[in-house]
């Protein structure tokens, strides 16, 4: 089990390197496709799909890793017992709003499976949406590790960078 995390997290990472080469890619090929008098409108379509799932794929490697934007205004003011106690909250929250997005996307994947990407024959909607399930259920992983971790420690443990 613990050989999972590791192996996940560098698939997600290459998959979301992989999708953001492939946007970079499709908008390159539009653009010249389009200045050679022979527009592929679908490039920019395929590529904004590609940016959904990167997003989510990225947004879950910088939370894992810490590296999202944080103000903490509050924290730092509390004792010890204090900050434990708001950043538990803070985890719950974000636990329950991930939830209501893998819910919220499954519900949207469900209603947009017979509705085309955009006009693309064979291509249904579902794809795009399906990255707010997979990516919420990865985000909420992450949160849920990052919640354990955080009970286990304690009030009296160190913040790690990032999780102000």
């Amino acid at each position: 089990m613990k050989r999972i995390g590791p192996a996940l997290a560098k698939a997600e990472a290459i998959l979301a390197g992989l999708l953001l080469m492939g946007m970079v890619g499709l908008i390159f090929t539009g653009g010249v496709a389009r200045m050679m008098r022979n527009p592929l409108n679908w490039t920019i379509d395929l590529a904004t799909c590609f940016f959904a799932w990167a997003a989510f794929l990225c947004a879950d490697i910088a939370w894992r890793n810490g590296k999202l934007m944080a103000v903490d205004l509050l924290g730092p003011r509390l004792p010890p017992r204090g900050r434990h106690l708001l950043q538990t909250i803070n985890y719950a929250i974000i636990a329950v709003f991930l939830g209501y997005v893998v819910y919220a996307g499954a519900w949207l994947s469900w209603v947009s499976r017979a509705r085309s990407f955009q006009g693309i024959p064979g291509v249904s909607y579902s794809w795009v949406t399906m990255s707010l399930v997979v990516g919420g259920l990865l985000l909420l992983a992450t949160t849920l590790v990052k919640l354990a971790r955080h009970l286990r420690a304690g009030p009296h443990a160190p913040v790690p960078a990032g999780e102000g």
